[in-house]
């Protein structure tokens, strides 16, 4: 068997597993090495290796061993983890991001414009009819606004939205949102991959910042062509701030910003 290096990190709650350029047969690895009770335990895997066309590439394997187009807060690990202080830029199977340490143990990371936006369409759940939102931030999500976060079956409803037919075949990523005011909303996430619910989600709160905002009163409705929007997103292991600008019906300049931090580093057995 042959050791492999590796450094555990967290990015507000997101646990990952990161390594250079790792060996073969990242999928199996991936399950091995993520599972609490035998493994390491992490969301997920990070693969940092070369790249021809930015700093460095980032694969992502999910708990389960599927492979990610991108993840918001595993990107601003990267970025600590690769110590470049100016603007790095990093490749993923999503496109090219820019990240850069802002502070102490602090990141933040330049996100790809929004797409595929769908407000308020009915979606039926265990035999009722809800309101749900859909935006990709790099990877598809669902939003679903609810009050009384604290009671939601995130588990249960969350699995049934993930797998529902309105997002085959590669389902997506369910965002319960309770909005606080108009800078602070709160969310509990079911992740795609890791089949379950994570402290948090970076891609996620991207999402459901900008659904959000499209729900609440802004200067949009008064005729103002372009809004600057900073929304503190609450998830269970910290507070991410999202950032971006709506210009008209569109957004752009998304950042999402917050904690990561080197948890321990260590050598497993492949």
């Amino acid at each position: 068997m042959e050791k492999m290096n590796f450094t555990k990190m967290v990015g507000a709650g997101n646990d990952f597993i990161v390594i250079n350029a790792g060996p073969k047969g990242l999928n199996a690895l991936a399950k091995r090495l993520c599972n609490r009770k035998t493994g390491i335990g992490a969301d997920g895997i990070l693969a940092l290796e070369k790249s021809k066309i930015a700093d460095f590439r980032m694969c992502i394997f999910n708990a389960d061993g599927s492979e990610a187009e991108m993840c918001g807060n595993g990107l601003r690990c990267a970025v600590l983890f690769s110590g470049i202080k100016r603007k790095a830029k990093v490749e993923t199977k999503a496109g090219i991001y820019e990240g850069e340490i802002t502070g102490e143990d602090r990141v933040r990371v330049k996100m790809e414009e929004p797409k595929d936006l769908k407000l308020s369409f009915p979606l039926k759940v265990n035999g009722r009819k809800i309101k749900a939102n859909f935006i990709n931030t790099g990877v598809p999500h669902a939003v679903v606004f609810v009050e009384g976060l604290d009671k939601i079956d995130v588990e249960g409803i969350g699995s049934e939205i993930r797998y529902h037919n309105e997002f085959r075949p590669k389902g997506a990523n369910v965002n319960f949102v309770e909005i606080i005011d108009d800078d602070n909303i709160k969310i509990r996430t079911y992740e795609r991959g890791i089949e379950g619910e994570t402290l948090s989600c970076g891609t996620g709160s991207v999402a459901s910042a900008i659904i959000a905002n499209y729900k609440s009163p802004c200067d949009c409705a008064k005729g103002k062509q372009i809004t600057d929007s900073k929304i503190n997103v609450h998830t269970q292991g910290g507070i991410l701030k999202v950032e971006f600008k709506r210009v008209i019906s569109e957004v752009r300049d998304v950042y999402l910003e917050g904690e990561a931090k080197v948890v321990f580093e260590g050598g497993v057995y492949v």
